[in-house]
């Protein structure tokens, strides 16, 4: 179930440097409160399949850092490459460094809280954007249950998943993860633009 980027692979890059603002990017996951953020290329970002990987990046100064994909690099990124905040590749390099190469590979890091869901702004009952936020593991999979058992939503760019026409939408909701674990949530209300925590966490790899 895993994308391109897959469990205990290393993949060899470059790491460039970008000025990340308030930590938003093309994920849609707002502000960050942790600046330890990086923007994947286009290609491994593969709509929005990466939004949520926790990166860890090491330099062959033997510098590493571990960051959480919030946001899409467009072209010309090269697959492979990552575009970190200041912050970030600041841990690795000096900033007027600007471009070094890296390798990097997924990780699942023990120091993540539980998993929160927010319904997209104009969410309802005939419509909704579900997304999931604070995932350990890169998430394959988002379904809701629906009264002829649980559908699959189709993933955007900007990582919600959406149901067009309602069917699911402040039901259940079933996540899997590319290991292939699965997770069930009650009880979320379809209260746009909320996020409310599920206090479920997928297990370590």
């Amino acid at each position: 179930m895993a994308g391109r980027i897959r469990g205990k692979v290393t993949y060899p890059g470059v790491a460039t440097v970008y000025k990340a603002g308030v930590g938003d990017g093309a994920c849609s996951y707002g502000p960050s409160s942790d600046m330890m953020i990086a923007a994947m290329n286009t290609t491994d970002y593969e709509t929005s399949k990466a939004c949520g990987d926790y990166i860890l990046v090491r330099a062959a100064n033997g510098n590493s850092v571990t960051v959480r994909i919030t946001n899409e690099c467009p072209l010309p990124c090269a697959p492979g490459q990552l575009d970190l905040s200041e912050q970030a590749f600041a841990k690795l390099a000096p900033i007027s460094t600007g471009r070094i190469g890296i390798t990097w590979s997924l990780v699942s890091p023990s120091s993540v809280g539980t998993i929160s869901i927010r319904y997209k702004v104009g969410s309802s009952p005939y419509w909704c954007g579900v997304q999931a936020i604070g995932h350990r593991n890169p998430l394959a999979r988002l379904e809701v249950s629906t009264g002829g058992g649980w559908r699959q939503l189709a993933r955007t760019d900007y990582n919600y998943f959406l149901s067009p026409d309602g069917s699911g939408c402040g039901k259940a909701i079933r996540l899997t993860d590319i290991y292939g674990e699965q997770l069930t949530v009650n009880g979320i209300a379809l209260r746009p633009d909320v996020v409310q925590s599920t206090g479920v966490q997928f297990a370590r790899h």
